[in-house]
């Protein structure tokens, strides 16, 4: 399937990034010609992944966070959010919904949302090495009568 455009964004993993994240992806989804709950799914999918790569990939050090879109013909989006922090142990686990490590004020929903908004998602990581979150969706689009 052809690329047939995209956009490359890097920031600092820190929480007042994640709406500049979010706006950005939405933006850029944007040249799909979205329905508003298309594009309402793929703001939250990627708050969820810029939120997680914040609070979990680097602990108590500065890191970077790396979000990449492309939109391939058919108006098939593919947002990849990628850190390069402590990585996670068992990606499995980490995907069931209410485990977190990140103690109790957080719900342990990340990955469960992010799956619930999108037609697919993939979690590849490796300890020490850090995480990427890729989020696919197709854009179906407004309907013309």
């Amino acid at each position: 399937m052809k690329k047939t455009n995209e956009i490359k964004l890097r920031f600092p993993a820190k929480s007042v990034n994640e709406g500049f994240a979010r706006a950005a992806v939405a933006a850029f989804t944007s040249l799909c010609d979205p329905t508003v709950e298309e594009l309402s799914d793929v703001k939250t999918a990627v708050s969820e992944a810029v939120t997680n790569a914040i609070v979990h990939a680097y602990k108590d050090r500065d890191g970077q966070i790396d979000v990449n879109a492309a939109i391939y013909e058919g108006n098939l989006l593919k947002i990849r959010v990628k850190d390069r922090g402590i990585g996670i142990e068992d990606v499995g686990k980490a995907m069931e919904p209410l485990f977190t490590t990140a103690g109790d004020d957080r719900s342990g929903l990340g990955f469960t949302v992010m799956q619930s908004f999108s037609d697919k998602l993939q979690v590849r990581s490796r300890p020490g090495v850090g995480t990427t979150v890729t989020i696919t969706k197709h854009i179906k689009g407004k309907e013309t009568p």
